[in-house]
């Protein structure tokens, strides 16, 4: 039994989401808090396996309670917002680099026209998050060398002379793990970063202006024939999946979803390998499934450099532990170390 604790301020919603809650029979509703400070005390009261937190609230609001909880009690947190306004979004991004493992849209009762798919969602979801293990929340000791594991990862491949592209492919737990890297990158990165991002729908335009935000880089989500320049970060379209030509062009494409997904990471992955070849780098991060995983075995087989990011450091290691089973990464790092391997790795080149 699946112990859960809701947070809202609103006395119809916390009776809405306790009847979705407990009317599966693997979950059960063990509180209910009307804001953020009630939250913190009957975390450490009632113990629950997982908490639904809402994002605006009196006294003390979502970001502040996830992090306070991070800190005195660690719980997965599962964020829900009812506004998808840019504040409400940002907010929500902001809780989970303070700890929260995955936001959602608010199920609006019943009779939506979302009502069912967003419920079986967040249950799905909670259910999900119960299994993750998170940790205390201590600002981080940061690294300004670059560790010392790297050169062995590489082994004796030899890097090519020069790289063109870099391709990430990440699911849940993503947001936070992208800033850390892209924050870490200079503005004058000098290659494209193209994403597929796995994100519960009306969050990618929210995401996408935190992030250009929180880092030096322009963050954007492309039309279709644009052409990609270097040190810019484009992100696949909501329901398109993306890929690239040789020539530098984005395309998007509404082709059917594969591994369950679209956009599919396998399709960026895919367009990648036949573009670039050798002179790509390929990324995958924190995720459940298998989207990519394949893909990213065959760039390496292509002579591509390979990155999977490493088991501690990763909310759902599934992608990428994956990746790893069966050979596809040719290094293995945690996000800061794939920020400096990434400096270090791409180089200028005069054209």
């Amino acid at each position: 039994m699946i112990k859960v604790l809701i947070v809202d301020d609103s006395p119809t919603v916390r009776e809405y989401l306790s009847y979705i809650i407990n009317r599966d029979a693997n979950l059960k509703v063990v509180g209910m808090a009307g804001d953020g400070e009630e939250a913190v005390k009957l975390v450490k009261m009632n113990d629950p396996d997982v908490v639904i937190m809402d994002i605006q609230m009196p006294k003390m609001d979502g970001y502040e309670a996830t992090w306070k909880i991070m800190q005195e009690h660690p719980v997965p947190i599962v964020i829900v917002s009812a506004g998808l306004n840019t504040k409400d979004v940002t907010n929500s991004f902001r809780a989970m680099e303070a700890g929260a493992v995955a936001a959602l849209k608010k199920p609006q009762g019943p009779g939506h026209s979302e009502s069912e798919s967003i419920t079986a969602k967040l249950v799905q979801t909670v259910k999900l998050m119960s299994e993750v293990k998170v940790v205390r929340r201590i600002p981080k000791y940061q690294k300004t060398e670059t560790p010392a594991r790297l050169p062995s990862k590489v082994g004796v491949r030899r890097l090519p002379a020069r790289i063109e592209i870099v391709a990430i492919g990440v699911s849940t737990g993503g947001p936070p793990v992208i800033r850390t890297i892209l924050s870490k990158l200079t503005k004058n990165f000098p290659v494209p970063i193209l994403i597929v991002q796995h994100i519960a729908p009306g969050f990618l335009q929210g995401m996408v202006e935190w992030l250009d935000n929180e880092t030096s880089l322009s963050v954007q989500i492309p039309k279709n024939g644009d052409r990609v320049r270097s040190g810019d970060v484009y992100f696949a379209p909501e329901g398109c999946h993306m890929g690239i030509t040789g020539g530098g062009e984005i395309f998007v494409s509404s082709a059917a979803p594969e591994n369950g997904v679209k956009p599919s990471v396998s399709y960026l992955f895919r367009s990648v390998t036949k573009a670039f070849g050798e002179k790509a780098v390929g990324v995958i991060l924190t995720g459940m499934g298998k989207d990519g995983v394949l893909e990213l075995k065959e760039m390496k087989d292509r002579g591509a450099i390979t990155v999977a990011q490493d088991k501690e450091s990763s909310i759902i290691h599934g992608m990428p532990g994956d990746a790893i089973k069966i050979g596809a990464a040719t290094h293995v790092l945690s996000p800061e170390e794939i920020a400096a391997f990434l400096g270090s790795t791409v180089k200028k080149h005069d054209h």
